[in-house]
């Protein structure tokens, strides 16, 4: 069965269509149950996100701030495996229909074993998988694979990212490029900043690649100001924090389903 890079390529170039930028929502897998998980990818879509990166959790994420570790250490602790990230990418992609990400660092894939990973992500509906660590000078396993399972490989940016390693990274990527606003770790900001403007525009020099922009982005002011230089909003933390914030799970639930709705109204707002 081969995966819905299409479908994330469509779902990019109809946003575009409509003169704005997609919502992409991040979600932990495993967090706050590995049903709750998927229920909270559910919220997030009816409230009006465009396209699901779900977090593989990990022990020692180096890209991910306190907020996203807290969560990621209660799925550990409930004993997640990637079996439960397939799961949660098939059952929210077969609710849902929108595209859905694997977000994870490398060394579970390594493990795991590529070929196996990417055939089971494919099969699950997956759209492909965001690599922050995976240099991409060291990706040409990686690509075949995702290539041949119909899978995008979407590589991070920084802005300490030299125009030459830009062209290199954009040249290997596919289905969009991860624009990290800033330097330092996931979490929400009060500013996201002019680095992310001048990175953007940098980074479309070197691609035709849709450039989204993650790492900071919390409320409705700051999407709709991404969303006037970026092709995509990405919002993790935020999302995980009205988890964390919620007495239960229902009210949890509600309370993404509603931040989803106010960012898709600003990215509208561009």
């Amino acid at each position: 069965m081969s995966g819905n890079v299409e479908l994330l390529n469509t779902s990019l170039a109809q946003a575009k269509a409509e003169d704005r930028a997609a919502l992409i929502a991040y979600l932990p897998a495993g967090f706050p149950t590995v049903d709750g998980a998927i229920e909270a990818v559910k919220a997030v879509v009816a409230g009006g996100a465009d396209i699901v990166e779900v977090g593989l959790p990990h022990s020692d994420p180096v890209l991910d701030g306190p907020v996203i570790q807290t969560a990621d250490d209660i799925a550990l602790r409930g004993g997640v495996k990637i079996a439960d990230v397939m799961r949660t990418v098939r059952e929210a992609y077969e609710a849902t229909g929108v595209p859905i990400l694997v977000m994870t660092y490398w060394n579970p894939i390594d493990r795991y074993g590529v070929e196996r990973f990417t055939a089971e992500l494919a099969e699950a509906g997956g759209a492909g998988c965001i690599l922050p660590d995976l240099p991409v000078q060291e990706s040409a396993l990686w690509r075949e694979h995702a290539d041949k399972h119909g899978l995008a490989t979407v590589f991070v940016v920084a802005p300490s990212s030299k125009d030459e390693r830009l062209a290199t990274i954009t040249a290997a990527g596919s289905g969009f490029v991860y624009a990290a606003s800033l330097m330092g770790v996931t979490g929400t900001r009060e500013s996201v900043g002019d680095q992310a403007q001048d990175l953007v525009r940098r980074t479309r020099s070197t691609t035709d690649l849709p450039v989204c922009v993650g790492l900071g982005v919390s409320n409705a002011r700051q999407a709709a100001e991404v969303a006037g230089f970026a092709d995509g909003v990405i919002v993790g933390s935020a999302f995980v924090k009205a988890m964390l914030d919620a007495p239960d799970e229902a009210t949890g639930l509600a309370a993404v389903r509603s931040l989803a709705g106010e960012l898709a109204e600003g990215v509208r707002k561009r």
